[in-house]
């Protein structure tokens, strides 16, 4: 059988890293790569079909690793060996060992619902009003983290790289510093912001979370201001540790922690393919009937986590301010916003799924007529062939998060214009903001007036700006794909390997 393009880029990733001379590459993650479920009476494996979890997967399989995740799928204890470990993917030539950790439904809602989604999102994204600690979900955390750990420790031998991702793991860095031999190398990828001092200052537990986050010996975040704000922190919390801002590097009691900057991508050959592909013609066909869009209204689309940061509530409001600044749009411009339920055991999150109905409903209550709605809204789940169709036939991506560490939705959008002439409107609340933001529209999703004035700007570009614009936004997409990320991050591995890390006291 042909090697897959993904696989390629693994190859590729893999070999410029040099990881297979360093030992195994542990990833451990809070969400697994494949699951097992059973479906009319039968067991089902769902697996990764896009992203990251699919690109991190390509990779494992290429160097021989291995992954630890939480097994949350119902079938998952029938398949797995003494160990608790089940070989994936099924009946692959390239199988690696997937460890899975058990989790309580009382430690997954403390752990996850509680003390990562209550307490370090809203911390990190800048919405200290959203902060609801209590003691158990701490407790939980921390006690989550010690499973992680000893799960690590039991597959992790020397020379090893364990590779920590986001921050549900914030503890487990330090935690590994007894069970681990002195030559692995641990490192992690924070994939969401880090805030500033004053927000971060607001933090429940917030030193312990730095000291557990310093047992890493290279910790990975996506753009040098969240970098620069991880170093301040260290200096204003941990008096006791040495910070160089220009090297990245913290001497602290445990040893050294590097800290770098590697932004994540996507997959862009892969959705240009599937945008580009010859079944995406008649796909768009069936979506465009699907939600009753016109054949010749100018389409904006959205795609989000019914998320609080995600600005779904200010993107509508700005689409109604654009309809009473110029009402000749109406009956020629449509947004089709696409949400998927999220969190929904937070109330936060059920009050902006409840928002977002109520702003729906009364943008298309001024507006709509009997053949024409301004917001088309759907919770509906589409496949990646689907989303990357509409991506490619919109005229305009909107992108308008109140805080995010990065944004995929932005770079799917461009790579999925694959040489289109489509518009991103892109807030500059996005990490992803600092790598192309020159050549989007940019918008600040509370300034209504602002926002709308940016759509406008964008339906009514010439032609010619607005395929200039989107061929730097795929060149700059291109260079940041979810290869070159991997290959940031195990090659910085390796580069520090051999400069003598780990470093121990």
């Amino acid at each position: 059988m042909a090697e897959s393009e993904a696989e390629g880029r693994a190859r590729s990733a893999s070999d410029d890293a040099s990881v297979e001379d360093g030992g195994e590459v542990v990833v451990v993650s809070n969400r697994q790569p494949y699951r097992h479920e059973w479906r009319d009476g039968e067991i089902a494996v769902d697996r990764p079909t896009g992203g990251l979890t699919a690109g991190l997967d390509a990779v494992v399989r290429r160097i021989d690793g291995s992954w630890i995740a939480w097994g949350d799928g119902d079938a998952d204890r029938e398949v797995v060996d003494e160990d608790d470990c089940v070989a994936v993917p099924p009946d692959a030539d390239d199988q690696y060992p997937l460890r899975r950790v058990w989790l309580t439904d009382d430690q997954v809602d403390g752990y996850y619902y509680g003390f990562s989604n209550r307490v370090l999102w809203p911390v990190c994204h800048g919405a200290l009003t959203r902060v609801a600690e209590d003691s158990g979900a701490w407790d939980a955390y921390r006690g989550v983290n010690e499973r992680f750990a000893d799960a690590v420790a039991e597959r992790t031998g020397p020379g090893d790289v364990v590779w920590l991702q986001d921050y549900h793991f914030g503890l487990v860095p330090r935690l590994l510093r007894s069970r681990l031999p002195d030559d692995v190398v641990v490192t992690q990828f924070w994939h969401i912001p880090w805030p500033g001092w004053d927000t971060f200052r607001a933090c429940p537990h917030g030193e312990e979370l730095l000291r557990g986050l310093l047992g890493n010996d290279l910790l990975v975040v996506h753009v040098d201001r969240y970098r620069q704000n991880f170093l301040d922190c260290v200096a204003a919390a941990l008096p006791e540790a040495t910070v160089d801002r220009d090297s990245g590097r913290v001497r602290h009691a445990d040893g050294v922690t590097t800290v770098e900057a590697y932004p994540l991508g996507v997959d862009t050959e892969r959705i240009a393919e599937h945008a580009l592909s010859p079944a995406a013609s008649e796909r768009w066909d069936r979506l465009r009937s699907q939600y009753d869009l016109g054949d010749d209204v100018r389409l904006a689309v959205g795609v989000d986590r019914l998320d609080y940061t995600k600005g779904i509530t200010e993107r509508v409001d700005a689409v109604e301010r654009l309809l009473e600044r110029h009402p000749e749009l109406r009956g020629e411009f449509t947004l089709l916003q696409v949400g998927s339920e999220s969190r929904s055991r937070i109330p936060a999150y059920r009050e902006v799924q409840t928002d977002v109905v109520e702003a729906v409903t009364r943008v298309n209550g001024r507006f709509r007529t009997d053949d024409w709605r301004p917001v088309v809204y759907t919770t509906d789940r589409l496949t990646d062939e689907e989303l990357y169709t509409l991506f490619h036939n919109a005229d305009l991506g909107v992108v308008s998060p109140i805080r995010d560490g990065m944004n995929l939705v932005a770079q799917e959008y461009v790579a999925a214009q694959a040489g289109g002439d489509g518009v991103l409107v892109l807030s500059r609340q996005a990490g992803v903001h600092d790598l192309v933001g020159d050549s989007a529209v940019s918008i600040t999703p509370q300034d209504t007036d602002g926002f709308a004035d940016g759509l406008y700007e964008a339906l009514t570009m010439p032609e010619a700006e607005r395929r200039e614009r989107m061929a730097a936004l795929v060149r700059r997409c291109r260079a940041c794909d979810t290869e070159a990320w991997i290959d940031d991050v195990l090659g910085r591995v390796e580069h520090l390997r051999g400069d003598g890390v780990p470093e121990r006291p």
